[in-house]
C-alpha cells in the first residue's frame, strides 16, 4: 500500500527514504476520516513543536554554530595550505634524518671534537666549581693565619702542609702552581717574623722551643739542600748573639765616657786615680753578658738537643761534625776578654778591681754549671788579681760548708741519742 501511495505521489520508478516510507506505511493504515480530521491537527502541532525547537536550539547555541561555520568556511582554504606544508614536510624529513646521524656521527661519544672537548672542560669547571674557590681562598687564608697571631702559626703550617700537598698531587696545574707561590710567600714572612722572635730580648726555653720548632717545619721546603740539625742550632745563636750585641751597643754612652778615660790614662804617664766612668761601663756590661750569656748557652743547649744526630750517625760511617754550640762559649767568652784587657787597666783603685773582678768571677760560675768556665783564661792574660781572689772566694767557700756541715751534725745529734735511748 505504502509503495502505491509513493507511486502514485512521485511517479513511478523513484525510491523512498526510509523516513517516508515509514510516515506512507503509518497513513495507509489510518482510516479516511482519521487522516482528514485527525492527522492535519497532528501535523500542525509537530510542525509548531518542531518550530519552536529549532528557534530554542538556534537561541542557545548560535554563537558555536555561527563560529562552526566559519571554522568549515575556512577549511577550504587551510586543506589546501596543509597539503603543501605535508608535501614539504615530507621532502624534508629525509634531509634532516641524514643531518642528525651526520650530528651524531660527529659529535658521539666515541668522537674526538673540539666542541665536545671543550664542552667536557667546562662541564668539569662548573662541577669542580666550589673547590676550586676553595683552592683560591687558601693563600688568603694563610695570610690571616701568618698575620693574625703566633698562636695561629700551627694552624698555617698546616694549612701550608695542604697546599703543597695539592701541589704534589697536581704539578701541572697553573692554579695550583700560582696558589703555592703565594703560599710560599706567605710563609717566608712568617720564617721572618720567626726569627725575628728569636732576636727578642729576654726569650725564655718554651717559646724558643716552639719558635724552632715552627721553623724545622718550615726551612726544608723552603731552602733546598739544607741540613736543619745544623743550620737551626747556628741560627738560634746567631739571633741570640745578635740580641746580646745589640744590648751591648745600648751602653755606647757609658762605652764613650770609658773610651775617653782611657785615651787620658794612656796620655797620662803618672799613675792617676780616676776610672769613675770605666768602672760603670764594665760592672753594666759584666752585668748584661752574664745575665744573656747565660740564658743563651742554656736555651741553645735544649734547643740543641731536640734535633737527634742518631739518623746521620747511622747512614753516614763518618761522625757527624760537633755542635756549632761546642764553639760558641769561646766566642763569648772572647768578647768578654778582649773587653776587660782594654777596660780593666784604666781602673787604679785596688777595692774597684776587685769588685770588678769578683763579678767576673761570678760570671764565670755561671757559666762553669753549662760547662763553660773561663776562670783559667783570666789567670793566663796577667790578671794577677785573679788569682788571689779565686783563693780567698774558695777559702771562703770551705768555712761556709764546714759551718753548713756543723749545723748539720748539731741538728742530726739529739735525734739519733733520742732514738739510741727508744732502743
Amino acid at each position: 500500500m505504502a509503495e502505491a501511495l509513493s507511486e502514485r505521489l512521485l511517479g513511478p520508478g523513484k525510491a523512498l527514504d526510509a523516513t517516508t516510507l515509514s510516515y506512507l506505511t503509518y497513513l495507509a493504515g489510518q482510516s479516511v476520516e482519521s487522516i482528514r480530521t485527525t492527522e492535519p491537527q497532528q501535523l500542525s502541532q509537530a510542525s509548531n513543536s518542531l518550530l519552536l525547537s529549532v528557534q530554542s536550539l538556534s537561541k542557545k547555541s548560535h554563537k558555536p554554530i555561527v563560529e562552526s561555520a566559519a571554522s568549515h568556511s575556512a577549511l577550504r582554504q587551510l586543506f589546501p595550505l596543509l597539503a603543501k606544508r605535508t608535501g614539504e614536510l615530507t621532502h624534508t624529513v629525509p634531509r634532516l634524518d641524514l643531518e642528525a646521524e651526520l650530528f651524531s656521527s660527529e659529535f658521539g661519544k666515541a668522537s674526538e671534537n673540539n666542541t665536545i672537548t671543550e664542552r667536557k672542560k667546562a662541564l668539569r669547571l662548573l662541577q669542580n666549581g666550589e673547590r676550586l674557590v676553595d683552592m683560591m681562598e687558601l693563600p688568603q687564608l694563610l695570610n690571616s693565619a701568618v698575620t693574625s697571631s703566633p698562636v695561629s702559626y700551627s694552624s698555617s703550617l698546616d694549612l701550608y702542609a695542604h697546599v703543597r700537598r695539592l701541589a704534589s698531587l697536581y704539578p701541572s696545574s697553573p692554579l695550583v702552581a700560582s696558589v703555592l707561590d703565594e703560599a710560599n710567600s706567605a710563609i717566608r714572612r712568617m720564617a721572618v717574623d720567626l726569627i725575628a722572635t728569636l732576636q727578642t730580648p729576654n726569650l725564655k726555653l718554651a717559646p724558643s722551643l716552639r719558635t724552632v720548632g715552627w721553623l724545622k717545619r718550615i726551612v726544608p721546603e723552603l731552602v733546598t739542600n739544607i741540613q736543619t740539625e745544623e743550620s737551626l742550632p747556628a741560627l738560634f745563636l746567631v739571633c741570640r748573639l745578635c740580641t746580646l750585641i745589640a744590648t751591648l751597643d745600648a751602653l755606647d754612652p757609658l762605652k764613650q765616657l770609658a773610651d775617653e778615660e782611657r785615651i787620658r790614662d794612656v796620655k797620662i804617664s803618672q799613675a792617676w786615680s780616676g776610672g769613675q766612668h770605666t768602672e760603670r761601663y764594665l760592672k753594666r756590661f759584666i752585668e748584661v753578658f752574664r745575665e744573656h750569656s747565660f740564658g743563651i748557652i742554656s736555651v741553645s743547649k735544649s734547643v740543641d738537643a731536640s734535633f737527634s744526630h742518631a739518623d746521620s750517625a747511622a747512614t753516614d760511617p763518618m761522625k757527624p761534625l760537633p755542635s756549632v754550640l761546642t764553639s760558641f762559649p769561646l766566642h763569648l767568652i772572647g768578647l768578654l776578654m778582649n773587653t776587660l784587657q782594654t777596660y780593666l787597666p784604666v781602673i787604679k783603685d785596688q777595692a774597684s778591681r776587685e769588685s770588678i773582678m769578683t763579678q767576673v768571677l761570678y760570671c764565670a760560675g755561671s757559666l762553669g754549671r753549662l760547662g763553660a768556665d773561663f776562670g783559667m783564661f783570666l789567670s793566663a792574660i796577667g790578671m794577677v788579681e785573679w788569682v788571689e781572689l779565686v783563693k780567698r772566694h774558695r777559702l771562703l767557700a770551705g768555712r761556709l760548708e764546714s759551718v753548713i756541715g756543723e749545723h748539720r751534725t748539731s741538728q742530726t745529734t739529739p735525734t739519733s741519742l733520742v732514738t739510741r735511748n727508744m732502743h
